[in-house]
Protein backbone atom coordinates (compact mmCIF):
# COMPACT_ATOMS: atom_id res chain seq x y z
CA UNK A 1 0.00 0.00 0.00
CA UNK A 2 2.96 2.32 0.63
CA UNK A 3 4.31 1.58 -2.62
CA UNK A 4 1.15 2.93 -4.51
CA UNK A 5 0.67 5.67 -2.06
CA UNK A 6 4.41 6.55 -3.23
CA UNK A 7 3.76 6.02 -7.05
CA UNK A 8 0.54 7.73 -6.76
CA UNK A 9 2.24 11.05 -4.95
CA UNK A 10 5.46 10.78 -7.45
CA UNK A 11 3.01 10.57 -10.74
CA UNK A 12 0.80 13.59 -9.45
CA UNK A 13 4.04 15.41 -8.59
CA UNK A 14 5.13 14.63 -12.40
CA UNK A 15 2.04 16.14 -13.79
CA UNK A 16 1.98 20.05 -14.60
CA UNK A 17 0.77 22.70 -12.81
CA UNK A 18 -0.63 24.23 -15.38
CA UNK A 19 -2.49 22.50 -18.27
CA UNK A 20 -3.01 24.72 -21.59
CA UNK A 21 -6.67 25.15 -22.28
CA UNK A 22 -8.07 24.23 -25.58
CA UNK A 23 -10.96 25.39 -27.31
CA UNK A 24 -14.00 24.10 -29.26
CA UNK A 25 -12.36 24.34 -32.52
CA UNK A 26 -8.84 22.51 -30.83
CA UNK A 27 -7.09 24.94 -30.63
CA UNK A 28 -5.27 26.33 -27.37
CA UNK A 29 -6.25 29.16 -26.06
CA UNK A 30 -3.98 31.63 -24.01
CA UNK A 31 -5.96 34.90 -21.40
CA UNK A 32 -3.64 37.18 -23.56
CA UNK A 33 -5.66 35.69 -26.90
CA UNK A 34 -8.04 38.38 -28.49
CA UNK A 35 -11.82 37.28 -29.82
CA UNK A 36 -11.61 39.53 -32.66
CA UNK A 37 -13.14 39.56 -36.34
CA UNK A 38 -10.35 38.89 -38.12
CA UNK A 39 -10.04 42.20 -39.71
CA UNK A 40 -6.41 42.30 -38.82
CA UNK A 41 -6.94 46.16 -40.52
CA UNK A 42 -8.76 46.38 -37.41
CA UNK A 43 -6.61 44.56 -35.12
CA UNK A 44 -3.42 46.49 -35.92
CA UNK A 45 -5.49 49.59 -35.32
CA UNK A 46 -7.28 48.49 -31.59
CA UNK A 47 -3.26 47.19 -30.93
CA UNK A 48 -2.03 50.53 -31.79
CA UNK A 49 -4.95 52.07 -29.19
CA UNK A 50 -4.06 49.74 -26.35
CA UNK A 51 -0.19 50.71 -26.99
CA UNK A 52 0.33 47.11 -28.18
CA UNK A 53 1.90 45.54 -30.96
CA UNK A 54 -0.47 42.65 -33.70
CA UNK A 55 0.83 39.30 -33.37
CA UNK A 56 -0.80 36.50 -35.41
CA UNK A 57 -0.68 33.31 -33.89
CA UNK A 58 -0.97 30.61 -37.00
CA UNK A 59 -1.92 27.03 -35.33
CA UNK A 60 -3.76 24.09 -35.78
CA UNK A 61 -5.58 21.16 -34.18
CA UNK A 62 -3.50 18.16 -33.48
CA UNK A 63 -0.36 20.27 -33.55
CA UNK A 64 2.23 18.72 -30.89
CA UNK A 65 4.46 21.37 -31.11
CA UNK A 66 1.75 23.86 -30.83
CA UNK A 67 0.88 22.14 -27.20
CA UNK A 68 4.28 22.18 -26.51
CA UNK A 69 4.62 25.45 -26.62
CA UNK A 70 1.29 26.24 -24.80
CA UNK A 71 2.22 23.85 -22.20
CA UNK A 72 6.08 24.69 -21.57
CA UNK A 73 7.15 28.17 -23.19
CA UNK A 74 3.76 30.33 -23.16
CA UNK A 75 2.63 29.34 -19.61
CA UNK A 76 5.75 30.35 -18.22
CA UNK A 77 4.64 33.32 -15.89
CA UNK A 78 7.30 36.11 -17.02
CA UNK A 79 6.83 35.74 -20.45
CA UNK A 80 3.06 35.48 -20.37
CA UNK A 81 3.14 38.17 -18.72
CA UNK A 82 5.22 40.50 -21.08
CA UNK A 83 3.46 38.56 -24.25
CA UNK A 84 0.16 40.16 -22.60
CA UNK A 85 1.51 43.08 -21.67
CA UNK A 86 3.30 43.55 -24.76
CA UNK A 87 0.84 42.09 -27.83
CA UNK A 88 -2.49 42.22 -29.08
CA UNK A 89 -2.37 38.40 -30.22
CA UNK A 90 -4.84 36.79 -32.69
CA UNK A 91 -5.24 33.45 -33.75
CA UNK A 92 -5.53 31.79 -36.77
CA UNK A 93 -6.25 28.25 -37.80
CA UNK A 94 -4.26 26.88 -40.16
CA UNK A 95 -7.10 25.17 -42.13
CA UNK A 96 -9.94 27.58 -40.40
CA UNK A 97 -12.87 28.45 -42.68
CA UNK A 98 -13.48 31.66 -41.16
CA UNK A 99 -13.16 34.67 -42.73
CA UNK A 100 -10.81 37.14 -41.97
CA UNK A 101 -9.84 40.74 -43.74
CA UNK A 102 -5.66 40.62 -44.24
CA UNK A 103 -4.42 43.93 -44.41
CA UNK A 104 -4.63 44.64 -48.27
CA UNK A 105 -8.33 44.51 -47.74
CA UNK A 106 -8.82 40.66 -49.52
CA UNK A 107 -11.05 38.85 -47.59
CA UNK A 108 -10.55 34.81 -47.25
CA UNK A 109 -10.55 32.14 -45.25
CA UNK A 110 -8.25 31.51 -42.69
CA UNK A 111 -6.49 28.36 -44.50
CA UNK A 112 -6.58 30.43 -47.82
CA UNK A 113 -4.94 33.41 -45.83
CA UNK A 114 -2.12 30.78 -44.65
CA UNK A 115 -1.83 29.63 -47.88
CA UNK A 116 -0.94 33.36 -49.22
CA UNK A 117 1.31 34.12 -46.88
CA UNK A 118 3.19 30.78 -47.58
CA UNK A 119 2.65 29.61 -43.74
CA UNK A 120 4.18 25.75 -43.56
CA UNK A 121 4.73 24.87 -40.15
CA UNK A 122 2.91 25.43 -36.76
CA UNK A 123 2.71 26.99 -34.60
CA UNK A 124 3.89 30.48 -36.77
CA UNK A 125 4.17 33.94 -35.04
CA UNK A 126 3.66 36.52 -37.70
CA UNK A 127 4.66 40.12 -35.96
CA UNK A 128 3.56 43.39 -37.45
CA UNK A 129 4.53 46.53 -37.33
CA UNK A 130 2.37 48.99 -35.49
CA UNK A 131 1.69 51.03 -39.29
CA UNK A 132 1.32 48.56 -42.40
CA UNK A 133 2.20 49.75 -45.18
CA UNK A 134 -1.09 50.41 -47.25
CA UNK A 135 -1.91 47.83 -49.86
CA UNK A 136 0.66 44.99 -48.33
CA UNK A 137 -0.80 41.68 -47.08
CA UNK A 138 0.44 40.63 -43.24
CA UNK A 139 3.33 38.71 -44.32
CA UNK A 140 4.89 41.01 -46.43
CA UNK A 141 4.51 44.20 -43.63
CA UNK A 142 5.92 41.79 -40.94
CA UNK A 143 8.76 43.15 -39.00
CA UNK A 144 9.51 39.09 -38.22
CA UNK A 145 7.71 35.42 -38.51
CA UNK A 146 8.92 32.71 -36.29
CA UNK A 147 7.78 29.68 -37.54
CA UNK A 148 8.15 26.86 -35.48
CA UNK A 149 8.71 25.80 -31.58
CA UNK A 150 11.43 27.21 -29.55
CA UNK A 151 12.43 27.14 -26.46
CA UNK A 152 11.52 29.54 -24.03
CA UNK A 153 14.50 31.61 -24.12
CA UNK A 154 14.69 31.99 -27.79
CA UNK A 155 10.95 32.83 -27.68
CA UNK A 156 11.24 35.56 -25.20
CA UNK A 157 14.24 36.92 -27.03
CA UNK A 158 12.00 36.96 -30.27
CA UNK A 159 9.30 38.60 -28.85
CA UNK A 160 11.21 41.31 -26.85
CA UNK A 161 13.51 41.91 -29.81
CA UNK A 162 10.52 43.30 -31.72
CA UNK A 163 8.59 44.57 -28.86
CA UNK A 164 11.94 47.03 -28.43
CA UNK A 165 11.57 47.47 -32.30
CA UNK A 166 15.60 46.13 -32.42
CA UNK A 167 14.45 45.55 -36.11
CA UNK A 168 14.93 48.75 -37.09
CA UNK A 169 18.54 49.97 -35.34
CA UNK A 170 21.80 50.39 -37.73
CA UNK A 171 24.01 49.09 -35.01
CA UNK A 172 23.99 45.09 -37.06
CA UNK A 173 22.15 43.17 -35.12
CA UNK A 174 19.81 41.26 -36.02
CA UNK A 175 18.05 38.96 -34.66
CA UNK A 176 20.53 36.08 -34.90
CA UNK A 177 23.25 38.55 -32.91
CA UNK A 178 20.84 39.99 -30.42
CA UNK A 179 19.56 36.52 -29.45
CA UNK A 180 23.75 34.93 -29.47
CA UNK A 181 24.33 38.56 -27.08
CA UNK A 182 21.75 37.64 -24.61
CA UNK A 183 22.44 33.48 -24.51
CA UNK A 184 25.59 35.13 -23.19
CA UNK A 185 24.90 37.54 -21.12
CA UNK A 186 22.23 34.77 -19.22
CA UNK A 187 24.94 32.12 -19.37
CA UNK A 188 26.81 35.17 -17.59
CA UNK A 189 24.20 35.59 -14.69
CA UNK A 190 22.98 38.10 -16.19
CA UNK A 191 18.72 37.86 -15.96
CA UNK A 192 17.25 40.99 -17.20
Amino acid sequence: MKRIASALAATLLALPVWAAEMGDDGLYREPWMQDTFKDLREDLADAAAEGKRLALFVEQRGCVYCHEMHEKVYSEPGLSAFIGENFHVVQINLHGDTEITDLDGESLSEKEAARKWRVLFTPTVVFLPEDAPEGQSAVEAAVAVMPGAFAAGTTTDMFTWVAEKRYLLDNGEDFQRYHARRIQERDNGRTD
